[in-house]
């Protein structure tokens, strides 16, 4: 089961590069890095996120997200959630013990080095072998996905290089280097792929074979990036809010993006801590 991610960073405020945007309520398809077709979120559709765990979304909802764990929602589009750049936590099926030791990021004494928020030990993609071979984990998953009949990739974490915890043993560029393997892998099951958070690289996805965005926080006011996003990907993005001031900001792009607002920690339907919010 998966909570969303903390903010523990400040936003850039640099300029990104335009993306055209996809009209509204409509699929698009494409063909990057396969000869499999795949197709786009309808844009502007109503959302919702339950990576948290799977229940019957509300009336209306045209895209959920689930993890990879759960099974689509019928009838409806759906994306997949994965941990790409963080095992689990320790005990937790994939957690750092299913992991090879030599694929987990150590510090300068040897130690694995471990997220403090999630308590999750991060995966070492800074050679080319190490990628591949942390890839190919990450693959059997996307597998998965494929196979269950989800449409499309949330992977998560791509931002880990900026954890202050990290310090710069993992870069920009290797990050970009590795997240291309797996879209382009997504792209040869047929599934599009989100570029989760990170709007240092948003102006890179088309590069990076990154389709459409899936944004946390973006009106928090805090960072203010919703509108980087809209810049880098046009209407091509979900925005998933936590506060009532975000929600308040992201909404004013409700009219080209889909928009929600969850509870912190993505409660299923029917327990205590659930919200849902729309615009």
């Amino acid at each position: 089961m998966r909570f969303h991610r903390l903010r523990t960073r400040t936003a850039l405020g640099a300029a990104l590069a335009f993306a055209t945007a996809v009209t509204a309520g409509v699929f698009a398809t494409g063909t990057a890095n396969s000869a499999e077709p795949f197709t786009l979120p309808p844009v502007n559709a109503e959302f919702d996120y339950q990576i948290g765990g799977a229940y019957a979304p509300p009336a209306g909802v045209k895209v959920v997200s689930r993890d990879h764990s759960d099974s689509p929602a019928p009838g409806l589009y759906n994306i997949c959630y994965v941990n790409a750049f963080q095992t689990q936590r320790a005990g937790d099926t994939d957690g750092p013990e299913d992991w090879d030791a030599s694929l987990l990021l150590r510090d300068e004494a040897g130690a694995v080095i471990i997220d403090p928020d999630w308590d999750e030990a991060i995966l070492d993609i800074t050679t080319d072998a190490k990628r591949q071979g942390v890839a190919d984990k990450i693959k059997v998953r996307i597998d998965e996905c494929a196979a269950k009949g989800f449409d499309a990739l949330e992977l998560d974490n791509f931002d880990t290089y900026t954890r202050d915890v990290v310090d710069g043993r993992i870069t920009a560029s290797h990050a970009q280097t590795y997240i291309r393997l797996l879209s382009s892998h997504g792209h040869a099951k047929g599934m599009a792929v989100g570029q989760k958070n990170t709007v240092e690289l948003a102006s890179q996805h088309e590069a990076n074979g990154l389709d459409f965005a899936v944004a946390e926080e973006c009106g928090d006011p805090r960072w203010n990036e919703c509108s980087q996003y809209t810049d880098a990907f046009g209407a091509n993005a979900i925005f998933i809010e936590y506060s009532s001031a975000g929600m308040r900001n992201a909404c004013q792009y409700a009219d080209r993006v889909s928009v929600v607002r969850r509870d912190v920690e993505v409660s299923p339907a029917g327990s205590g801590g659930y919200l849902r919010e729309t615009c």
